[in-house]
């Protein structure tokens, strides 16, 4: 049996299924919006954590990819000092094109839908705040390096449209957009 038909081979083996776990850093836009008649701006801070992708190869090349994790806290910033904190579940389904799935080094790129869920919003004066949950479109560049067939180390970077209805004391006081890249590192399993 020859090289190529023996990775052939390996590669036929192999379940569609993917496990990746890593971490992610969550970098909002620096300037994320107005409230109260544009007289507070709104600023969101970065934030790392935990998080995990599950993968379906439909093909060697086309895959289905949730990215998930548990939920980020942020600090709120309002004209440049502490107001609050939030905590947000930003899950990414998204249909990615792998471009060399047998190469060593596997590029890929993306594109999804991400759903933003906010939970213990919390204002510092102890006004109630709320946020609205947000569904928007997501992009995703990404490089795998494969150590064999099941092992890889990678590595990408999304960006997600957030948009956010924000209440104080039930009171509409304006919109924020969050709009983060996501910036992630990660070991993957394919089974």
């Amino acid at each position: 049996m020859s090289l190529s038909s023996l990775s052939a081979w390996a590669e036929t083996t192999l379940s569609p299924w993917q496990v990746r776990a890593g971490a992610s850093l969550i970098v909002p836009k620096s300037d994320n919006g107005s409230i109260i008649g544009h007289a507070a701006d709104i600023t969101i801070d970065n934030r790392t954590g935990p998080t995990v992708n599950l993968a379906y190869f439909i093909t060697p090349n086309w895959a289905i990819d949730l990215l998930g994790g548990l939920a980020f806290k942020h600090q709120i910033n309002v004209n440049g000092s502490r107001a609050g904190e939030t905590k947000h579940l930003p899950p990414i389904l998204s249909l990615q094109y792998h471009f060399r799935p047998e190469a060593t080094l596997r590029p890929f790129v993306g594109v999804g839908l991400n759903y933003t869920a906010f939970v213990d919003e919390k204002l510092d004066s102890g006004d109630k705040l709320k946020l609205d949950d947000s569904w928007g479109p997501a992009l995703q560049a990404g490089l795998d390096y494969a150590i064999d067939n099941h092992w890889t180390i990678g590595a990408d970077v999304r960006y997600a449209r957030i948009n956010t209805k924000v209440r104080i004391n039930g009171n509409d006081v304006g919109d924020v957009d969050v709009n983060p890249t996501v910036y992630s590192i990660n070991v993957g399993y394919r089974f």
